[in-house]
């Protein structure tokens, strides 16, 4: 009888899972070929868990990591260039870089958002390190942020985050102008608000991690759409040469190339530790070649991934 039973359960809960993971939309191998030892970085140096990747408009490439250089800077062919010695992080999450070179670092911990130049000079910090973190209607702190995107004004969006559930938008001086979305399942609602880009007509694609599904917003916080049974969105890279946008699938570890409707156009990769593997795909970026940085915060790593 408990063999019987045993059984009965497992059919039953095979029966429950099956139609979830039949509905994982997955597409053709991308034509991307791995670049084997791209990062040179200086002897005795390694990354740390490697949570944010991104390049600027020299394909240069910019790596958030919590490893005990926070961030560094090579070329595109993986040249080291620096590394910035006397900024404290508690710990790195997203990294961008905005049209005019500065470099946007997401301190997940410390819940703030920090500016700076490419010399590493600090410029602007938004949200509270001392203080009490932000609550989900809090205009000047956030409760562990992840991810920056900017819009062609140069307003912030920021996905606020591990603790809120929510967007918020600054202008080009950090003063706040409005905010987004609280805790839940329905639109406009998130579960770890886990990275945010907009594409060339602004709209504000948000990757809602637990929740598994890309939403999608204008400039103000309307809801537009969503996308589903695309996996777990944990990076996300808009291309515009491509017109499309890049997703780390941090569930399934592959990466997706998506079209502007949500149709999966592509897939790289899949689980593992040799070189071309992923183990927690964290972060995206993308130059303009086409090639894929990857950060992996279980491999210690950032990957290079050559278009063909």
């Amino acid at each position: 009888m408990f063999l019987k039973s045993r059984l009965i359960i497992f059919v039953v809960a095979l029966t429950v899972l099956t139609p979830v993971f039949a509905q994982l939309k997955s597409g053709p191998a991308l034509p991307h070929q791995l670049v084997n030892g791209w990062a040179k970085l200086p002897k005795g140096w390694n990354f740390g868990e490697a949570s944010g990747v991104a390049t600027d408009s020299r394909d240069n490439v910019w790596v958030f990591n919590r490893g005990a250089h926070p961030v560094l800077q090579f070329d595109r062919d993986g040249k080291f260039l620096q590394a910035w010695p006397d900024l404290k992080i508690i710990s790195s999450h997203g990294i961008r870089v905005d049209s005019t070179g500065n470099v946007w670092l997401i301190d997940v911990k410390g819940h703030v958002v920090i500016k700076c130049n490419q010399e590493g000079r600090v410029l602007m910090i938004l949200g509270n390190r001392q203080g009490t973190p932000g609550n989900n209607d809090s205009k000047d702190a956030f409760n562990e942020p992840t991810g920056i995107a900017f819009d062609r004004e140069g307003n912030l969006y920021i996905s606020d985050g591990y603790q809120n559930a929510r967007v918020v938008k600054f202008n080009k001086d950090g003063e706040y102008l409005t905010h987004w979305g609280k805790k839940g399942t329905g639109d406009g609602e998130f579960n770890l608000v886990h990275d945010v880009c907009l594409d060339r007509e602004e709209r504000i694609y948000v990757a809602d991690r637990t929740n598994q599904r890309i939403q999608i917003f204008d400039k103000q916080g309307k809801f537009l759409g969503k996308w589903t049974e695309i996996g777990a969105p944990w990076g996300l890279a808009y291309s515009a040469k491509e017109n499309c946008i890049y997703m780390c699938d941090g569930v399934n570890n592959r990466i997706l190339k998506l079209s502007m409707d949500g149709q999966v156009l592509g897939t790289l990769s899949s689980y593992g530790k040799v070189p071309g593997k992923l183990d927690f795909v964290h972060n995206i970026a993308v130059d303009s070649t086409g090639a894929l940085y990857v950060a992996e915060i279980k491999n210690w790593r950032v990957q290079k991934f050559a278009a063909r």
